[in-house]
């Protein structure tokens, strides 16, 4: 069964290339990036997981973990970090959850047997501190992950959980944000002190209230 936006996301236990994982227990208060994969030794997996490992730093200074899995083995998955290390000049040192028997694929329902036969699609899932799913993405076999985006998206999610905003099409860090249409225009200058512009009565911005 699809777990849905909102929902507490299913609990697991599993190997990983850093050993043991206890889902909820490994989460903890952070927020949380997942992402899998069809299968190892595959070209665009290679590079999105290069390309996770150069901003793992990035995320980890907003709080974020990253995990990804793919249904080969714990060893299988050690051997490609060796490849994946060579070709994209990076350090793999995330968990790569294993999962051969595909427990974990089904408990979060990854496999799309029209997409791509019995493996893992690629699901990209962020889940927040209190273990409730944020975002999901997915995506075709043939086209790489934008992290840089998902980064983008998990600054905005932090944002919007903490303050009544929510982002516009294409906002950036910085750029002015929305003021809920729950707040009473009353309430506006004590919720939002640094001004408010009024373009529609249901369309207020203010400049990002944590700058």
């Amino acid at each position: 069964m699809a777990v849905r936006l909102g929902d507490i996301v299913p609990d697991f236990t599993a190997e990983s290339t850093q050993g043991p994982i206890r889902f909820h227990e490994w989460i903890g208060n952070n927020w949380v990036i997942f992402f899998s994969h069809p299968k190892d030794f595959t070209p665009v997996c290679t590079t999105e997981l290069g390309a996770v490992a150069k901003l793992k730093d990035k995320f980890a200074q907003k709080g974020v973990k990253v995990v990804a899995l793919s249904v080969d083995s714990v060893d299988d998955h050690k051997k490609w970090i060796k490849d994946i290390n060579e070709t994209q000049s990076c350090v793999v040192d995330y968990p790569i959850i294993g999962d051969p028997e595909r427990k974990v694929a089904n408990l979060y329902d990854m496999i799309h047997p029209n997409a791509i036969d019995n493996l893992t699609i690629r699901s990209v899932f962020v889940i927040g501190p209190d273990k409730k799913l944020k975002l999901t993405l997915t995506y075709p076999a043939s086209t790489g992950r934008n992290f840089d985006e998902l980064f983008r998206v998990v600054e905005s999610l932090q944002l919007t959980a903490k303050y009544s905003v929510a982002t516009p099409a294409n906002w950036k860090p910085g750029q002015d944000c929305i003021i809920s249409p729950s707040v009473k225009d009353e309430d506006v200058p004590g919720k939002f002190p640094k001004g408010h512009k009024v373009i529609k009565p249901y369309l207020r911005t203010t400049p990002q209230p944590n700058l």
